[in-house]
């Protein structure tokens, strides 16, 4: 992930780290489900090594939903930042819920996320620590 992708994670442990608000559009009620990048990789690699007669589509991703509040929270609880929410309006093509079945994962390739949330966002934070070439954190526990 890069330091300025815009994406919800990466926006949100930047933003924690450097002090600066958290960005949240709407209440923070809507929900997106996280998959972090091992689970994502192993699932593609599974895909393109089946047979022929496996198509798609087939999601791979996180079944599990989190609301966007509740993601910056647990940034801000990990990362031990003083970062406030700050709420702006939501736009209206935002969608309120995003979730994937991958029931297809689970019976055509025997696929599921292993990875739990807080253990990929430790990983995550450590990796954006670093690549903002902050020292590594004192022992600030993964939030469950």
């Amino acid at each position: 992930m890069q330091i300025n992708d815009g994406r919800v994670v990466s926006n949100f442990i930047v933003q924690a780290l450097n002090g600066e608000p958290i960005t949240i559009y709407g209440e923070g009620d809507q929900t997106r489900s996280f998959c972090f990048v091992d689970d994502q990789i192993d699932g593609l690699m599974r895909l393109m090594n089946t047979e022929d007669a496996v198509t798609g589509p087939i999601n791979i991703g996180n079944p599990h939903e989190i609301t966007i509040r509740e993601m910056a929270e647990r940034v801000i609880a990990l990362t031990g930042s003083k970062s406030q929410l700050v709420f702006k309006p939501l736009p209206q093509d935002d969608p309120m819920q995003r979730c994937p079945d991958i029931t297809k994962a689970r019976s055509q390739l025997g696929w599921q996320p292993r990875v739990h949330l807080a253990d990929g966002l430790e990983k995550t934070v450590a990796y954006f620590r670093e690549a903002l070439g902050m020292r590594p954190a004192a022992s600030v526990k993964a939030v469950s």
